[in-house]
């Protein structure tokens, strides 16, 4: 096991603002709202709502003319930082810390899971932790003896080993998105596998979006 910890930052910028610079580590950042542009390692990427990048430089986040709200996952030894800047809003809302293995290689995916009204997904296990959060809907989970619901912009973690029940609200659609730290092998592949057998030739209702899917260096930070 390591000290690795995964956290979820929300942060919101106002028109041009400015954020950084960033320390060096595994890192993911999603856009919910307006646009931004990333600059690290010699490289500038536009970020429009419902995109993601994924890396581990230092970098710099600039917003655009009607700013941006996005989500920020890090992957690291180090302490929270919490940023700060003009006309610039950073707030920790989750933090936890997912198993890692000695001598296996890991990747950060980022993807954006889509349920229609009343959609469930099944009793199930992943192969890896992860952090997710809620951008559209209600959704109720089951696990470790927990039931309860989330609302938009409430996070949640799952260790992957605990079996995980979902179903979501009858008066329309719900997304989340999250970020899961895999096992290398599992690039391009599924992660789930689903506890009951009677559920696993079910139809399932859910609906996957990858964003990034790009293997890390544990060492970075």
């Amino acid at each position: 096991m390591s000290n690795q910890k995964l956290r979820l930052y929300s942060d919101h910028l106002s028109a041009r603002a400015f954020l950084g610079p960033l320390s060096k580590m595994n890192r993911v950042i999603y856009v919910c709202e307006g646009t931004a542009v990333v600059r690290g390692a010699g490289v500038a990427v536009s970020l429009t709502e419902n995109c993601a990048w994924q890396g581990p430089s230092n970098l710099t986040i600039s917003a655009g003319p009607s700013g941006a709200k996005f989500l920020r996952w890090e992957l690291s030894t180090n302490d929270p930082e919490i940023l700060q800047g003009t006309n610039v809003k950073s707030e920790l809302t989750l933090q936890a810390e997912p198993r890692i293995e000695q001598g296996v290689e890991y990747l950060m995916r980022c993807d954006r899971v889509d349920f229609p009204p009343g959609g469930v997904a099944f009793t199930h296990t992943h192969k890896g932790a992860g952090i997710r959060c809620l951008q559209e809907g209600r959704i109720r989970i089951e696990t470790q003896g927990h039931d309860f619901w989330m609302e938009p912009g409430g996070a949640w973690f799952e260790t992957g080993i605990d079996p995980v029940f979902a179903e979501t609200r009858q008066d329309g659609s719900s997304h989340f998105i999250r970020v899961m730290i895999l096992p290398r092998t599992l690039r391009g592949k599924s992660s789930i596998t689903y506890v009951k057998p009677e559920d696993q030739d079910k139809p399932k209702t859910q609906k996957y979006q990858v964003f990034v899917d790009e293997p890390i260096d544990l060492k970075v930070s």
